[in-house]
């Protein structure tokens, strides 16, 4: 009987010990399903931190103000834009304006044809491996085919061949620093002042003839930009159209200037007295023109760079 109780105790303490051991709340397949969801977090914690470490990678591909010089701006406000469509086919000689010292151009030959227009860039120095037409961050985004290689000339100068969507106004550029291996952002100006009346097409540039001006003595004002800013000239001026030419008197404000230069011909002064006068031809009207006046104010003749721009709607009549 004794053994048959002892039997029976070990067989209760068996079943007490097999119901204890069996699933508990925070049982294996919940602490798997708690483990795989910590792991999605962490795999998801790491997407989101390549995201943001790419995003700061590609920022500080672009140079930002610190890492710059001066910047400068290079649209006035008397630019108005000026499309291909507005040029006859050919080539020319064009100035650029760049809002960074350290983006020089040496030189710019502009081409167009079916109204498009492009322009061999000839540069200053050979920091740059290439170019793209837009912002650093663009630049940064842009497949590598879009990036503008540089050849060079037989001098051995970099240049650089950009397409152009108009004249006389900012156009974004960025480019790539060889040493600092960073994109730099630039603006640049094509400038159209060094293009001939002829190069435009009928009626897009004022001229005395599309004015309907008869020959006959006027008066107009007359601005002067470029220089130094020391010299200015008087206005309002006279102008005289002659022959379908019109003349403007060029008062300075200085007698020490000898000689002026305009579409490659030598004017002398009219007078011999006083600051220097001159009569130079002007083609186009309410648009800014190249001249050059040489001053013998410094310790040599030196020939300045200018632009003159008539006023359409100030010109009146003398007669």
């Amino acid at each position: 009987m004794k053994k048959k109780f002892t039997i029976a105790l070990i067989l209760i303490i068996s079943m007490f010990c097999f119901v204890g051991c069996g699933p508990k709340e925070g049982s294996t397949q919940e602490q798997s399903t708690d483990t795989e969801a910590e792991t999605q977090e962490e795999e998801e914690s790491k997407e989101e931190n390549k995201e943001e470490n790419k995003e700061e990678a590609e920022t500080t591909k672009v140079a930002d103000s610190s890492e710059m010089t001066e910047v400068e701006d290079v649209v006035q406000d008397w630019m108005v834009p000026i499309p291909g469509s507005d040029l006859v086919d050919g080539s020319y000689d064009i100035n650029v304006d760049s809002s960074s010292s350290m983006f020089k151009i040496e030189s710019c030959k502009l081409n167009v044809k079916n109204g498009e227009m492009s322009a061999d860039m000839t540069m200053g120095g050979k920091g740059y491996l290439y170019l793209f037409m837009g912002t650093g961050e663009e630049a940064v985004a842009a497949d590598e085919s879009e990036y503008i290689h540089f050849t060079e000339n037989s001098d051995g100068n970099h240049v650089y061949t950009v397409p152009i969507d108009a004249l006389d106004a900012g156009i974004d550029c960025a480019a790539f620093s060889k040493n600092k291996e960073k994109w730099y952002e630039r603006t640049l100006v094509f400038r159209s002042d060094l293009i001939p009346v002829e190069g435009f097409r009928d009626g897009i540039i004022k001229t005395a003839s599309t004015l309907g001006i008869s020959d006959g003595e006027y008066q107009a004002n007359i601005e002067l930009s470029g220089g130094y800013g020391k010299a200015s000239i008087e206005s309002p001026t006279k102008v005289r159209l002659e022959d379908g030419t019109l003349i403007a008197t060029i008062t300075w404000s200085s007698p020490n200037y000898d000689y002026m230069v305009v579409d490659g011909e030598k004017y002398l002064p009219i007078n011999t007295e006083g600051n220097s006068v001159f009569e130079i031809p002007i083609k186009a009207i309410d648009r800014f023109v190249p001249v050059i006046a040489d001053t013998t104010a410094m310790s040599q003749p030196h020939e300045i760079d200018y632009m003159i721009r008539i006023d359409s709607a100030s010109i009146t009549n003398l007669e």
